[in-house]
């Protein structure tokens, strides 16, 4: 273990790089259902086919990516920042080329431009994302260090999640009362080019700035890593034996089934899928929420996602307090339940909108969404934060550093639920006849839109509390293995 303090600086840098990705991903998540059947007009079904289907890409290629990160050598860069910089320029040009879609009479052509690039830039995602993550319990082993590295993640990306809110009141401004300016395309284009200029920055920032650290970590020390290439030849030997693969593909998925059979794994794993499952619903519906049920305008709506993720950012201060008190499970679970209650709060402004203006009730609105920011926080650092306790310790007991390829299961498993909401969506727009040629849907379509939205994630929220309420691990669990690697590492010397 590396007693190195861990630098502001570095913590600073890290956290950066999540502020460009997590602007672009989430530009993606809340816009891209909404542009594509309002804006080009494109089937419910078929778009959330398109986007399960890269969704659950990005899912598979996760561990792949992981699994080679672990293995790279490379005597500047390290295990993860080449895949990082790699990563950043193509992100970029992926990012602009898929909200340029030319308008085509042919639905079939759209379909095939917005399969293609979502493809890629997930692929670019996963070169970016898992090997970033990885990096986080890399330079950060410690059980506290790692909850300080994940709220400075969390703090960005939550910015980052702010910044289409930001930049949607900018380019598509309203223009006037009723006047809903969403429906602009060169709005999405600009946004998008922003977003890329903004990815290339973070990344460079977060890629050089973590640079010093990753050298002066210990598995990037020559003799160590030669001890733990040699671990690893007879750890895959026994591997080999036990999941019956020889290939290194086929190694991948056989760990994937081996870590889920794990306890510990399987709970976080499960746990953060499912209570994903939830902001699926809000983000990717909740456009068609806000625009064709409460009527808002595009500045509005804007001004309600940076309530929403202004309540995340503040929140950070409370769960990191709350964890030096209590464990990582008990502040989580009480954060899941203070999201339910602010889901059911936004669901009472639902029910009584056909009776105020549209201007009335966004008043009623904003502090019920600002109670589910506050909730939501937590889903942004304590589940990655468990899951580094649980990679960690499996670490020290095995003697090898598989982050990336556990990170790649991590995100595997909530991409993959991720693609299967995602469709699911996709088919219920069309069983409730959502029509977006319409500026105004009918009352039981609006109606069927509250219901995917509150109930989706009320349901999805309650699951991840009874899954999440199994975890076990505990502070003294992590600080005990701690304690005795550092007692080893003093013998040593």
């Amino acid at each position: 273990m590396d007693k190195k303090k861990l630098t502001f600086g570095t913590k600073l840098c890290y956290g950066i790089g999540n502020l460009g990705y997590g602007s672009m991903g989430q530009t993606v998540s809340s816009f891209i259902m909404f542009y594509a059947t309002s804006v080009m007009g494109l089937s419910g079904v078929l778009v959330g086919a398109t986007i399960a289907v890269t969704s659950l890409w990005d899912g598979v290629s996760d561990p792949i990516i992981g699994y080679f990160s672990d293995r790279t050598k490379n005597k500047f860069f390290g295990r993860r920042l080449l895949h990082m910089l790699f990563a950043t320029f193509l992100l970029a040009i992926c990012n602009i080329l898929l909200w340029t879609c030319p308008v085509a009479k042919d639905s079939g052509w759209a379909i095939a431009w917005l399969m293609g690039f979502l493809l890629l830039q997930e692929t670019f995602n996963t070169f970016f994302a898992t090997p970033y993550s990885a990096l986080c319990i890399d330079i950060a082993p410690d059980y506290n260090d790692q909850t300080k590295m994940q709220s400075f993640k969390s703090v960005f990306y939550i910015l980052g999640m702010i910044m289409p809110s930001i930049l949607m009141y900018i380019f598509m401004p309203s223009a006037g009362i009723g006047v809903q300016t969403q429906f602009n395309k060169t709005g999405y284009i600009n946004i998008a080019i922003v977003n890329s200029i903004l990815v290339i920055i973070c990344g460079l920032i977060s890629v050089f700035g973590t640079r010093k650290r990753v050298i002066s970590m210990p598995n990037y020390d020559k003799s160590a890593v030669e001890e733990e290439n040699e671990h690893r030849k007879e750890k895959n030997l026994v591997d080999d034996k036990k999941l019956g693969q020889k290939q290194g593909f086929g190694k991948i998925i056989g760990g994937y089934v081996e870590t889920l059979k794990k306890k510990e794994f399987r709970t976080v794993m499960l746990g953060y899928s499912v209570s994903l499952i939830a902001s699926i619903f809000i983000t990717s519906v909740g456009m068609h929420l806000f625009t064709f049920c409460y009527h808002f305008s595009s500045s509005q709506i804007s001004i309600i996602m940076i309530c929403l993720f202004g309540g995340a950012i503040l929140s950070q201060l409370i769960w990191v307090n709350l964890v030096k008190k209590y464990d990582k499970k008990q502040t989580l679970i009480f954060a899941l339940c203070l999201l339910l209650v602010g889901i059911a709060l936004t669901s009472v402004t639902f029910l009584f909108r056909t009776y105020c203006s549209s201007d009335f009730i966004f008043w009623f609105v904003l502090p019920c969404i600002f109670v589910c920011g506050l909730g939501s926080g937590a889903l942004y650092s304590l589940p990655h934060s468990m899951y580094a306790d649980v990679v960690t310790m499996e670490q020290f007991k095995t003697k090898e550093n598989n982050a990336g390829r556990y990170t790649g299961y991590y995100t595997f498993t909530y991409n993959f639920t991720n693609s299967i909401t995602l469709l699911i969506i996709g088919v219920l727009l069309d069983i409730i006849k959502f029509d977006s040629t319409e500026p105004l849907q009918a009352l039981s379509v609006q109606a069927g839109l509250g219901k995917i939205v509150f109930f989706g994630s009320a349901i999805a929220i309650s699951v991840a509390i009874l899954i999440f309420s199994t975890y076990k691990i505990k502070r003294s669990d992590v600080l005990k293995v701690q304690i005795k690697e550092i007692e080893k590492e003093e013998k040593k010397i």
